[in-house]
């Protein structure tokens, strides 16, 4: 398979990963906080098993490298790792892999390099990483990105180059995220952005040294023996904390300018308290000149060293990608080696939880060979495909990160036979190129989810209850598993909830109009609509499966002619931490409803009335595969849409 693994920036926080590890030796030194973000250049690489250890790197004119080999032996991996030089990065990973996993050999071929190397952006990181989720995705080893990042440190402290704890940040792709660094404890958090922001970087063609940086600000701890190693300590201490909360809340708003004052404030604090612990290498007359000039001045909202700072790197942000564009441009004119990276905007929604582990009643026996949400539908671009195959597409567009699928035990053997195992090669050279993308599109996918199993069927809310752990204190995404969805917008059915739920903050659910005479078998929802476009509502109430006359006196929705009309739920929500809150409430004091099972609608109705509740009207049509019928017209519509 495949693997891209970006190069990393250090934004903010540069040395407060090894300041922090002081923290053990000294309680009154504050732990590190680090935002770190991957950025669009890095490498890329082809992996798959092997009878041994190989690899083949890129030379510096672009052209392949020779392959080396190793034997899948502890000892002579680690023995390549201490002496140091480009092999040894590589082979200090496959040693950690193979100590502390069952795997095999692994052959890893460098494909493109676009990434600058030796410039501070953690090129060595970037194929430590690369190599520790090639064992991971190879050898299905279900690391999370946060044991792989685990793995590309431990295997790179093996060389003589003892990088610090942020470099491996390049594991969680080019998002930003939070690292905060206390004794030997880490930990990551990702950081929403709220609107773009684009940043340029350059290397200043300058020379440092940074082993005599490193050298000169470790003497300053763990106890500060005079002024200037009070100094370094503040600075890298409270006086980052400070500066890095505030850049936190910055990014989250996308306050480009509040963060190009930050910038500036931050390399201010750094020329004054921590230059003078090695003012040879932090006179940096490159770097200040970049900072001085008027043009980098006008194109740019800030600007400030990078990494070990000296004349390596400097970052710069700018208003839009027009002065972005421009700034890389006047740089590269001066000499230096710039690039730009933009950060996404990040929705805070970047879970999703999928219930399936029901039995599959109403569509036995087909349910006694296989799961309703593996049923074959034939998706738009004419491939059949396992339904969940087709939401989980979905999700992906919509950016989602991470999924959770709710299963009943022994249930995960049949999903793993769709994401987690790969075909034979006689299958595989028998496929057609689109249909080899498709499998390498499902091994993506499949590395994307979590199985969560439920023990017991004790009803809809008793399943969404088992991803507490999973959502932790984040929105989710809930979907149900036997739905698939057509959109009739430029944006699909998930990423239109989404973005209700990003301007309402709310709980937020999916909306689907309904016939009057068929409200009894729904969970319908009323209140009224806040725009124009009747789409986006406030909900008031949230009855399950009322009875026509309930539902014409109390649950009808006027429309802009004064009709009345009846909405259920589409299939989609976002929940918030509070509807797990209160589902743990429920069963942990028995709270059921009148069949004997803990559900979810009367949480939801809870939620609506005490804290509030949206609704939005979807711009598509759901299409249920639980039901003979109705999966037999959603074929049938299928079909017709690939006409």
């Amino acid at each position: 398979m495949n693997i891209f693994v970006p190069g990393r920036l250090c934004l903010f926080g540069e040395h407060s990963d090894w300041a922090g590890l002081y923290n053990r030796t000294n309680s009154e030194v504050e732990p590190g906080m680090a935002i770190v973000t991957g950025i669009e250049q890095g490498i890329y690489g082809y992996v798959e098993r092997s009878d041994k250890f190989r690899f083949r790197g890129m030379k510096e004119d672009g052209s392949h490298g020779e392959w080396i080999e190793w034997p899948m032996s502890v000892k002579q991996l680690k023995a390549t790792a201490e002496e140091g030089g480009y092999y040894s990065y590589v082979a200090g990973v496959a040693a950690f892999m193979l100590e502390y996993y069952d795997v095999g050999g692994l052959s890893v071929d460098i494909t493109k390099v676009t990434i600058p190397v030796k410039k501070g952006l953690s090129s060595s990181a970037a194929i430590c990483v690369l190599v520790a989720r090639g064992f991971n995705l190879t050898y299905d080893l279900q690391m999370s990105v946060r044991g792989e990042m685990e793995a590309a440190y431990r295997g790179e402290i093996m060389t003589p180059s003892r990088c610090g704890r942020l470099d491996q940040a390049c594991a969680y792709g080019e998002k930003p995220v939070l690292m905060r660094f206390a004794s030997e404890n880490i930990e990551v958090e990702r950081l929403a952005v709220g609107k773009d922001l684009h940043w340029v970087f350059a290397d200043l063609n300058g020379e440092k040294d940074t082993k005599k940086i490193l050298s000169s600000l470790n003497a300053c701890y763990p106890f500060a023996q005079d002024e200037q190693s009070k100094k370094v300590q503040e600075a890298l201490g409270p006086d980052n904390r400070k500066l890095v909360e505030q850049v936190i809340e910055a990014m989250r708003r996308g306050d480009a300018a509040r963060i190009g004052a930050l910038m500036d404030e931050s390399q201010r604090l750094f020329d004054e308290k921590v230059a003078g612990a090695c003012p040879s290498e932090f006179d940096s007359p490159l770097l200040h000149a970049v900072m001085a000039d008027p043009e980098v001045k006008h194109l740019s909202l800030g600007v400030k060293g990078v990494g070990s700072h000296g004349d390596g790197t400097v970052q710069m942000i700018c208003a839009d990608a027009e002065k972005q564009e421009a700034l890389c441009a006047y740089l590269n004119g001066k000499g230096m080696d710039a690039y730009v990276f933009t950060i996404k905007r990040q929705r805070s929604v970047r879970k999703a939880v999928i219930p399936a582990a029901g039995f599959g009643t109403r569509m036995f026996p087909a349910t006694k060979v296989v799961k309703k949400e593996l049923f074959p539908v034939v998706d738009r671009d004419g491939i059949a495909k396992p339904a969940l195959l087709v939401l989980l597409q979905e999700l992906e567009q919509a950016g989602i990160e991470e999924v959770a699928l709710i299963v009943s035990p022994g249930d995960r053997e049949e999903f793993d036979r769709l994401f987690k195992r790969d075909l034979t090669i006689e299958h595989y050279r028998k496929l057609p190129k689109a249909l080899r993308e498709v499998n390498v599109a499902i091994q993506r996918l499949g590395q994307k989810i979590t199985y969560i199993e439920q023990e017991e069927q004790l009803g809809f809310g008793h399943a969404v209850y088992q991803a507490k752990d999973f959502a932790g204190e984040e929105p989710v995404l809930m979907l149900l598993g036997d739905h698939i969805y057509t959109t009739d917008s430029r944006k699909n059915c998930a990423s239109q909830l989404m973005d209700a739920y990003e301007r309402s903050g709310q709980l937020t659910l999916s909306l689907d109009e309904v016939r009057l005479e068929d409200v009894m078998h729904y969970g319908i929802i009323t209140g009224q609509f806040t725009d124009g476009e009747e789409r986006l509502m406030q909900a008031s109430d949230m009855v399950e499966k009322p009875t026509m006359e309930y539902a014409r006196l109390h649950l009808g929705v006027k429309d802009k002619r004064g009709v009345d009309k009846y909405y259920c739920v589409f299939g989609q929500y976002v929940l918030t931490p509070k509807v797990f809150e209160l589902l743990g409430r429920d069963i942990a004091e028995g709270r059921k409803s009148e069949n004997g099972e803990y559900g979810l609608t009367s949480v939801l109705r809870e939620i609506c009335r005490t804290e509030g509740m949206t609704a939005y009207r979807i711009d598509g049509e759901r299409h249920d595969i639980g039901i003979p019928e109705e999966y037999l017209r959603t074929m049938a519509k299928y079909g017709k849409e690939n006409e």
